[in-house]
Formats: C-alpha cells, sequence, structure tokens
C-alpha cells in the first residue's frame, strides 16, 4: 500500500503532457517538488504509458 495521497499526486503532476512514461512523471514531480515517496512510486511502475492522470491514479492506488 502506497503513503502517497491523491492530492500529493496531483500537486506532482501539475502540467504533465500525456501519454507519458513513468520516469518523465517521476522527473516533473521532482521539478514540482513532490516528496520522495510520490517520485518513487512513479518511477516503480513497470508501464511503459499513462494516458493522463486517471491512468496514473488507477495505476498508484489499485484502483480499478
Amino acid at each position: 500500500m502506497t503513503n502517497v495521497s491523491p492530492i500529493e499526486l496531483q500537486k506532482a503532476l501539475k502540467d504533465a503532457d500525456y501519454p507519458a512514461d513513468g520516469k518523465s512523471l517521476a522527473d516533473l514531480a521532482q521539478r514540482n517538488k513532490a516528496g520522495k515517496e510520490v517520485v518513487q512510486e512513479l518511477k516503480g511502475h513497470s508501464r511503459e504509458r499513462f494516458d493522463g492522470p486517471q491512468d496514473v491514479e488507477k495505476a498508484v492506488f489499485g484502483k480499478k
């Protein structure tokens, strides 16, 4: 289970361009001064592509 909140994730992904991969989103999160947990969560996914913020939330929080 992740320690990342949905609000933290939204702030971290501010101004994201989709589709994007996890590394690009993690880099953006760092530029947006996101916490270490958020950055690690984004880097830790094996998915090659995220089509939008809802897609990222599904991957991070396991929503269906």
